[in-house]
């Protein structure tokens, strides 16, 4: 592929083990600059970054993001939060009477700060930097708000850790994506049929050169690792709670 952007997005996927090598103060701010240039709702940066370098800090989220050591090994710790709290106080501060955050002003507050999540991603990975989404920080939300001083209108929206990959993970085979008529669709949705579903997840087995591949038996065991799952519960429940403080008409 000749287009340098484009090959970077087709080859970066998900490095949970690093080299023992820093990133260098100029490659970390390349890579919080990117995300600031991310679009944004009327230019309101509702995000805001935390960069997580007390290790003692990292450690723990790495207790209480699922126990995933390598969050801790990470020389780059980052969590986009989606922040109107800030917007809500200069309205204030301002004498602007505002009515209090609704959930809509999350909504936008969350697609802000992911959008900036992603384009730190994207420069990282063009610096030779690999990096990984954590989605537990949705989880154990009291005691996330408590180590990360969270105020009432400020929620987790993603968490990301940085390093450079090991051989191993820099050789390591991408999973294979979904063919793009199972994802892309015109004008209107289309609901697939029993029959469609299982055609796109055998397709994608094939791809992966899966010989032994069962649809029920896949379906069902993930079904129970990922949907059914006690994290995914807990998650569910977290965001139930922040959810709570933005619901104002």
């Amino acid at each position: 592929m000749d287009n340098p952007i484009l090959q970077s997005l087709w080859d970066r996927k998900s490095t949970r083990v690093f080299l023992e090598k820093p990133i260098t103060k100029e490659a970390q701010e390349i890579i919080l600059g990117a995300a600031m240039q991310a679009p944004t709702a009327g230019n309101q940066m509702l995000y805001t970054i935390l960069q997580i370098s007390d290790q003692n800090l990292k450690e723990r989220l790495a207790e209480t993001c699922d126990h995933q050591p390598f969050i801790a090994k990470a020389p780059l710790v980052l969590v986009f939060l989606a922040d109107f709290q800030r917007w809500y106080d200069a309205f204030v501060f301002a004498g602007c009477n505002p009515r209090l955050p609704a959930e809509g002003d999350l909504m936008l507050a969350v697609a802000d700060a992911c959008i900036a999540a992603q384009n730190s991603v994207v420069a990282a990975q063009s610096l030779g930097i690999g990096s990984c989404y954590i989605g537990d920080i949705l989880e154990q939300v009291e005691i996330h708000r408590e180590l990360l001083d969270l105020p009432d209108y400020v929620m987790p929206a993603a968490m990301v850790v940085y390093g450079y990959p090991t051989d191993q993970q820099q050789n390591r085979k991408k999973p294979e994506r979904f063919a793009p008529a199972y994802t892309v669709q015109e004008n209107r949705y289309h609901t697939f049929s029993a029959s469609e579903h299982e055609k796109w997840f055998c397709e994608r087995a094939e791809r992966e050169k899966q010989t032994d591949f069962s649809y029920p038996s896949y379906m069902d065991a993930f079904c129970k690792r990922k949907y059914l799952s006690a994290f995914s519960r807990e998650m569910s429940r977290s965001v139930a709670v922040y959810l709570e403080k933005f619901k104002h008409s």
